[in-house]
């Protein structure tokens, strides 16, 4: 007697039973998964019944028709059988009687698989009984995969990631390989590691040479065709990330309300590497999702914010690039986000309580519309967090304090 098998090519280890309990089993087994009979030549000692073709993979639209052959022994007529797809009866109308042993059901105009491991087309009894099974592979050939990058964590690994070609849905189970090899010479090999979590991503942990290009592409195949992507050349010192910046820092800078100072190490990672870094900063207040990025941190350490809001709580990040790693030309790759690092302004200075001077309010909005006029004037001049703009502003606020108390000193010898 045949032994039946999931389309997973699980095979059933337990050895030969009865013809009912073979039955139960089958049927018990077809509520869960695909399940199909070995094919082999019919003979009547050893099948209940077979179908033919026996699993057959079709392209969507295709038309298709299935003939289920029953062992005389049996004793079942072959108008008394009846078909199911995915568990579904099928209309008397599709059936045709062949002979006495034979039903035959004609599908038209097929979809595509319910489920990656094969629509269930299953021939029963009259009773309902289990009499054989097949697979239908209804679907569509792979096309060409796209969008292929890579990336080296600190020049120890290679990820790589692409997207299938096209809709990307195939409706049948596609496999997809990621292949490299060494540009001029070396041995075709496989990426091995699939990361399950992230569909067509890939991970290649060790044995990695550099200063030597790589080719890389993805092979994609399943029972109806495959399809093969660009090569990509690469050096793995073009395409380094590291981690975030540790030890992020963000203080305020004396009893300035407007700014905060913000520091940070270099990637440990990569301490021992001739390189130079590119750093980026964004920020947001505690009650806004958007951050505010400054982009021309250039290679230093530190930064100090400036046109701040007083008495606000912000968040502030970094990230690195490791740009020219070994002199390589390429721009490098961002590294993650730092995690969030908070840290508040001082609150704004307002006249003492019973303080009815109203040339003081008068001087507050005065030096506010000079501070926006400055920052004006900065942010159009001077970009991000170079220690020009800094130095300009500081001279400027020391300027501002200096005039105002040249004012003071005027007003109260003319009151003389």
């Amino acid at each position: 007697m045949a032994r039946p098998r999931i389309c997973s090519h699980q095979r059933d280890e337990n050895g030969s039973r009865s013809s009912s309990e073979t039955l139960k089993t089958a049927l018990a087994v077809w509520t869960t998964s695909c399940l199909i009979f070995i094919p082999h030549v019919f003979t009547s000692t050893t099948h209940l019944a077979v179908i033919s073709p026996q699993d057959p993979a079709l392209l969507i639209g295709s038309s298709l028709t299935v003939v289920c052959t029953v062992s005389s022994e049996l004793g079942l007529a072959a108008s008394s059988l009846y078909w199911t797809l995915n568990g579904r009866r099928l209309a008397k109308s599709t059936y045709m009687v062949l002979s006495p042993t034979e039903l035959s059901v004609t599908l038209h105009r097929l979809n595509g698989s319910q489920q990656q491991s094969g629509d269930n087309l299953v021939c029963h009894g009259g009773s309902g009984d289990v009499l054989a099974g097949s697979c239908l592979y209804v679907g569509m050939p792979p096309e060409k995969p796209v969008n292929l990058s890579c990336w080296s964590r600190n020049t120890k690994d290679l990820s790589c990631r692409w997207s299938p070609g096209g809709h990307g849905e195939t409706f049948i189970s596609t496999k997809y390989v990621l292949k490299y090899k060494l540009r001029w010479y070396g041995k075709e090999k496989e990426c091995e590691e699939y990361n399950m979590g992230q569909l067509h991503t890939c991970y290649i942990p060790r044995d990695l040479a550099i200063f030597t290009p790589y080719e890389i592409w993805v092979e994609a195949s399943n029972q109806l065709g495959s399809a093969t992507s660009d090569v990509i050349i690469l050096d793995i010192l073009d395409v380094v990330t590291t981690d975030p910046p540790p030890d992020v820092h963000v203080s305020r800078v004396g009893e300035l309300d407007d700014q905060l100072s913000v520091r940070w190490a270099s990637p440990p990672a990569l301490k021992d590497f001739l390189f130079q870094a590119k750093y980026q900063i964004r920020y947001r207040l505690e009650d806004s999702a958007e951050w505010k990025v400054v982009d021309d941190v250039g290679n230093q350490t530190s930064c100090r914010l400036a046109g701040l809001k007083p008495g606000t709580v912000y968040f502030v990040q970094v990230r690195c690039n490791p740009v020219g790693i070994y002199g390589s030309k390429k721009a490098g790759i961002w590294s993650d986000w730092s995690h969030p690092t908070a840290a508040s302004t001082p609150n704004s200075e307002h006249l003492q309580s019973g303080s009815c001077d109203p040339k003081s309010e008068e001087q507050n909005a005065t030096l506010r519309r000079e501070l926006k006029q400055f920052f004006g004037w900065m942010r159009k001049h001077t970009y991000g967090c170079t220690n020009v703009s800094i130095k300009l502003y500081d001279q400027w606020r020391a300027w501002l304090q200096k005039a105002q108390k040249t004012r003071n000193q005027v007003v109260q010898s003319g009151k003389s």
